[in-house]
């Protein structure tokens, strides 16, 4: 019996497996991403990158159909310039970095939208805004485990910068050259990332797998490291949570994953030790010895 239910769908089908491998690449590069999203208070930057993306998307499958690399560097090249000008308008102008983000991320799916839907049909608009994680080909995956690799031997490389700026981002800037550098190469990582759960699970969705793990860890541990241990864990069990259900109740698969993540994220604010509602309402006692 569980082997008919947790087992033999990835047992007997291709695409499962890919697919489960698809989504554990996204888990183990997305979600760290998503950690220091959510510890820098950027969670709204994230979605804001993801419609970013979607005009340089459209405008490769113009050029060259669903094509992985083509929608690929037109995404990086999208959201690559949706993030400098937004930095560009908040330096130069009084608009806030998070009203010029929202300013272009809504042009930029307004036009995203509207080069698809003039160009393809509704079959393929729905590719562009959900994905298609079940369809993932060789190709794919072997952008998804690249874009992985690169997130983490980065975040690796920028640990301790990343984590000063998110604790105190003045002191950093007065002790050390780094800020400006860390900044812009933690946005990249970003556009990467979100390109790469674009082509799984679609711009409206590649977010949640960055934002959701990582807000329901936040109720469990307080160390970073632990933290984003813990986020990795809970996307890669909605993943395969989600996967399962989308083959055994034919459901959509990328909105079963962010909604198996979403209930995560549901159980830990309920049940959650650091600052969950049942750890607020029934605080530990401890006695002095």
């Amino acid at each position: 019996m569980m082997w008919e239910i947790l087992v033999q769908p990835f047992a007997d089908f291709g695409f499962m497996r890919r697919a489960l491998m698809g989504c554990v690449a996204i888990s183990v590069g997305a979600t760290p991403v998503g950690v220091f999203l959510m510890l820098r208070r950027m969670s709204l930057t994230g979605d804001a990158m993801a419609h970013a993306i979607l005009p340089g998307a459209a405008v490769g499958y113009l050029v060259a159909g669903l094509s992985l690399w083509a929608m690929t560097v037109g995404g990086l090249i999208a959201g690559m310039a949706v993030a400098l000008l937004a930095g560009f308008v908040t330096r130069a102008t009084a608009l806030r970095e998070d009203a010029s983000l929202a300013a272009f991320y809504l042009i930029s799916l307004a036009l995203g939208v509207l080069i698809v839907s003039t160009r393809g049909s509704n079959v393929d608009l729905m590719h562009v805004l959900f994905g298609t994680v079940l369809a993932l080909d060789d190709d794919a995956l072997t952008l998804l485990c690249s874009i992985a690799s690169v997130s983490l031997l980065a975040l690796a490389a920028l640990f301790r910068p990343l984590v000063l700026e998110c604790a105190d981002p003045q002191f950093l800037r007065s002790v050390s050259g780094l800020s400006a550098m860390t900044h812009f190469t933690f946005l990249a990582l970003v556009v990467l990332n979100l390109v790469g759960g674009f082509h799984a699970l679609g711009t409206l969705m590649a977010v949640g797998i960055m934002i959701l793990p990582a807000a329901a860890a936040r109720f469990w541990v307080v160390c970073i490291g632990a933290l984003i241990a813990v986020a990795i864990s809970v996307a890669m069990l909605s993943s395969l949570s989600g996967l399962l259900l989308s083959y055994h109740y034919s459901l959509p698969s990328g909105p079963a994953i962010i909604l198996v993540a979403g209930l995560a994220y549901a159980l830990s604010l309920a049940f959650g030790p650091v600052g969950g509602l049942a750890g607020r309402a029934f605080p530990r006692r401890y006695v002095e010895a």
